[in-house]
Order: C-alpha cells, then structure tokens, then sequence
C-alpha cells in the first residue's frame, strides 16, 4: 500500500517539501562568491552534483535568485567548498538570509583563505575547495541550475591517504527533510562487477 500524490495534491511548499525528504542524502556545496562591489557571500546548497567529467563540471541549484546566483552570473566565479561536519553549525548560519551589502565570513567569523584562480575566497577550515567559472545557467521555473567548470581542486593533505581524499576523513554533511542534517555513517567498499557474456 503507498500513498500518492501530484503536485497539484500539496499546494505551496509542501511538495518541496516532500522532494527534499526523499531525494537524501543531498550534498552541499558551500558556495562562496564575491560580489561587484567587493563583498564575500557564501551560502549552502543542498542541491548539488557533479555534471561532467571532461571538462571538470559541477553543478548547484539556487532556488529562486540568491546571493550566490547573482554574483556568480555577475562575475563568471565561484568556489565549492566542502562542508564538513566540525563546521555544522556555521554551514547551517551561512544560509541566513543576510544582505547582500553583509558577508558571511565576517558576520559568523568563518575563516577565508585566498583562491589560485578565482576572485571568492575560500573556506580556510573545509578540506576542498573547487574553483569554478561559469559555464552557463539554465533556469527552471522557480530555480536556476548553475553550472561550473573546474580549474583547480584545492585538497587538504589531512584528508589524503596516498593521494587520494577519503570520505572518512572529509567528514562531509548531508542534508535530509525538513530541518534533518546527516554525516557520513558506515562506509563499505564494494567493486563493481564487470559484465562476462
């Protein structure tokens, strides 16, 4: 027995609502931009994914038209930063919707570190940092996919074991419905298995 619903069923929020409690886990790109006029944003995204290999392209989703997505149109960067798990509770103020005159960073005291490539700064204390400039947009409705070609990936040594970054050590958020936040849990490797005709 299920219980369904359209669209049309959950008027308003609600069928977000219920999306976002389905579709879990759900990365977040902490997303940091600079403005035209100077100010450093950053902001959480929970609607994040890789979207190409070659070349390097990640993707976020701002859900009507933020900080982030402005200032990303506006000067062609921006930068992913991992959110970690020691960093809860500033990832989670980081999506207050502050000004866009006020910065992030200074308001929650959230450490920057400068980036190779790109004008936003990075988040000093998360482990990764992906560099982007602006492929393109597509907007959806409500929502703007935004789409980013990587020109650097900036790893913390702490968080490789021979060269590679593990998950253990990324210790990396997730969200889930409503206000529910999630961390890594059990990781088990599992091989995939060829096809033998």
């Amino acid at each position: 027995m299920r219980t369904e619903w359209t669209p049309d069923d959950l008027p308003g929020r609600a069928f977000y609502q219920l999306m976002t409690a389905v579709v879990v886990p759900r990365p977040i790109a902490w997303v940091s931009t600079t403005s035209e006029e100077g100010v450093d944003n950053l902001a959480p995204h929970s609607f994040f994914t890789v979207s190409c290999v070659d070349p390097p392209i990640v993707q976020f989703t701002s859900v009507r038209r933020k900080d982030s997505l402005r200032n990303a149109e506006r000067t062609g960067e921006f930068v992913v930063n991992l959110a970690p798990e020691p960093l809860r509770d500033q990832v989670n103020a980081s999506g207050t919707p502050y000004p866009p005159e006020v910065s992030e960073f200074d308001a929650l005291g959230i450490g920057r570190e400068a980036s190779t490539e790109v004008r936003p700064p990075r988040v000093a204390d998360s482990p990764v940092a992906l560099e982007c400039v602006l492929h393109s947009t597509l907007g959806l409705g409500d929502s703007t996919v935004v789409l980013g070609r990587v020109v650097r990936a900036a790893v913390d040594e702490a968080v490789l074991v021979d060269g590679h970054p593990e998950a253990a050590l990324l210790r990396p958020l997730a969200r889930l419905g409503r206000n529910e936040w999630s961390t890594l849990g059990e990781v088990r490797a599992l091989d995939r298995i060829p096809y033998r005709p």
